[in-house]
């Protein structure tokens, strides 16, 4: 088993961490979310080489629907957790929230993940049948978006 920490932001009551290893990027680890959502300027993916995949895509959330544009970003690193070629959902609903992304609970699929509100840590444990190189895609199936998360063995 390997297991990393990141620190939660002590600022922040909801589980925020900086991704020192991913453009110090903060994002929200929300273990309710399906999708990883993209909550800054799409510009920002543009500039980090991502490609939209599809635009205006509806998916539900936040207490409806909303809509949002499907983009594959080269690669998200959190912590020891590598994503090449992941998909995620801008959506320009969220714009004026403190972090530029949300982690979703699909993203720690298969992994054992702790969040420690007490000491300001996220701890993720990936256990020896796992991968820390993850792949990540949302696919559209009758118009209904699902996400499908697995890791890569070598």
């Amino acid at each position: 088993m390997k297991q990393f920490i990141l620190s939660l932001s002590k600022n922040s009551l909801r589980p925020v961490v900086k991704l020192e290893n991913w453009n110090n990027f903060r994002a929200l680890l929300d273990t309710g979310a399906l999708f990883p959502i993209w909550t800054a300027e799409e510009r920002i993916i543009n500039d980090l080489g991502g490609r939209m995949l599809k635009k205006d895509i509806s998916f539900r959330g936040f207490g409806g629907s909303t809509k949002g544009n499907l983009y594959e970003v080269q690669k998200i690193v959190i912590g020891e957790l590598i994503y090449p070629n992941t998909h995620i959902v801008a959506c320009k609903d969220l714009s004026n929230v403190p972090f530029q992304l949300i982690l979703s609970a699909t993203m720690f699929q298969g992994l054992i993940y702790e969040i420690d509100t007490r000491h300001h840590k996220l701890n993720v444990t990936i256990p020896d049948d796992e991968s820390n190189i993850r792949n990540l895609r949302i696919k559209d199936s009758n118009g209904r978006l699902h996400v499908l998360c697995h890791s890569r063995r070598y």
